[in-house]
């Protein structure tokens, strides 16, 4: 978690050692795609360079991620020193308790629905009989 001299490192690296992707491919890609966003200006360059205090906004696993760079790694450590390395400002995820809650779950009578293996085999010999 320590600071490299400069201060500034390569957008990709950075994306990759707070384990953001799994590889630094994956990040150059979502940056030649626009999706990442330093300080609110889209990205185009895996090289651009990123200093402590600058927020990444980009999409990661269906919600919008949202992190103010804390330290610039060295490496790409183990999760807990990944995550000394930025601060997440993301909003909360939706519950899914909560969203499941707001629909009405359909009540089915007992037998109303999708006939049983021996219903489908009454039904079967009643057309041979009378079909």
């Amino acid at each position: 978690m320590t600071d490299l001299p400069g201060g500034r490192l390569r957008l990709d690296q950075w994306l990759f050692h707070a384990r953001f992707f799994k590889s630094r491919s994956l990040a150059a890609k979502q940056c030649r795609a626009r999706k990442i966003r330093i300080n609110g200006e889209p990205q185009t360059k895996a090289s651009a360079q990123v200093a402590v205090g600058d927020v990444l906004t980009f999409p990661k696993a269906g919600r919008i991620v949202v992190v103010r760079i804390a330290a610039l790694g060295t490496r790409r450590g183990p999760a807990p020193e990944a995550r000394g390395l930025y601060e997440d400002l993301s909003p909360p995820p939706k519950s899914e308790e909560k969203d499941t809650a707001e629909i009405p779950q359909a009540v089915r009578d007992k037998g109303a629905g999708r006939p049983t293996k021996a219903h489908r085999r009454a039904i079967e010999r009643l057309k041979r009989l009378f079909g």
